[in-house]
């Protein structure tokens, strides 16, 4: 395989997918799942099952198969002993994959959180796009809203180009560009040295401020996507709490976020990172975008 496709790959188009399998109650849900994101990208899909490959385990994965709807010529299976995390990663790396599907569950408990499950470790480490599904479902639900982070940050473009992109295919009408303002000092100087109604006016100044930053981006994807509504909202917290709790109040259906600009540990685990508030407590199925800029 050519290394050298990776190398500033955009995030789309999708064009290969791969789905983590662990022989959980959830897998029809996930096999089904990766069956409609198969079509809807038109992608080719790897699943890759990381443990001991037994008769017991191919019997349930080809029932699964079937009542996913999928056929063998459908999909390539790997089956690879390791270390979950690292050998899913290179799997995918060795595979030029461009989005990573991923069973989650939607709250962790603290002691889980602190020491990394699978799916969150993957999130933190991958060098491609992933989708953190929180309930997989085998019935198929429409995506009707789409929330995406419009922090400064250079990443951010990508991030947005590719929610379109994705909304365009998944007929998605309804996607909130958000970005989130977190200046705890500037806050209290307002709290202390101004009357109610002139920091009423400092902090409308500021979310005007932080949307005319995204004016020009919203008008150029205005343009080459006219089908799809696309609103501006600034929210006031800390980054990626605010924005886990404005998805949550408006019951979106995908939140998408750009991937970390460092590797977290477990300090910055300790010390809440904003992607860490994110993965804490999923408000709803997660993107990921990895932009390889």
């Amino acid at each position: 395989m050519d290394l050298s496709k990776l190398k500033r790959r955009p995030s789309f188009p999708i064009e290969t997918i791969a789905v983590a399998l662990a022989f959980s109650p959830r897998l029809d849900g996930i096999l089904a799942e990766a069956k409609r994101i198969k079509l809807q990208l038109n992608s080719a899909l790897i699943l890759i099952h990381v443990g001991e490959k037994t008769a017991e385990k191919e019997e349930i994965l080809d029932s699964g198969l079937q009542k996913a709807g999928l056929v063998p010529s459908d999909c390539r299976i790997i089956w690879m002993d390791g270390d979950p995390v690292e050998t899913i990663l290179n799997v995918c790396k060795l595979n030029i994959v461009d989005l990573l599907i991923l069973g989650a569950l939607q709250k962790e408990k603290l002691l889980k959180f602190y020491t990394g499950s699978v799916a969150r470790s993957i999130s933190r480490k991958a060098k491609t796009s992933v989708l953190l599904i929180t309930e997989p479902k085998v019935e198929p639900c429409k995506i009707k809203k789409i929330v995406v982070n419009g922090i400064d940050n250079p990443k951010t473009l990508h991030t947005i180009a590719t929610s379109l992109y994705l909304a365009r295919l998944l007929e998605v009408k309804d996607i909130t560009i958000v970005n989130e303002v977190y200046n705890p000092a500037m806050a209290m100087t307002i709290a202390e040295n101004s009357t109610a109604p002139e920091a009423n006016k400092l902090k409308r100044d500021i979310a005007e401020e932080q949307v005319s930053r995204l004016h020009p981006i919203i008008e150029q994807s205005q343009e080459q996507y006219p089908e799809i509504a696309i609103k501006e909202k600034v929210v006031n917290g800390k980054p990626g709490y605010a924005i886990s709790n404005y998805a949550k109040s408006k019951n979106a259906d995908l939140l998408v976020v750009n991937s970390t600009d460092v590797h977290l540990n477990l300090f910055d685990r300790i010390f809440t990172h904003d992607m860490e508030y994110v993965l804490q407590d999923l408000p709803c199925n997660l993107l990921i975008v990895h932009s390889r800029i």
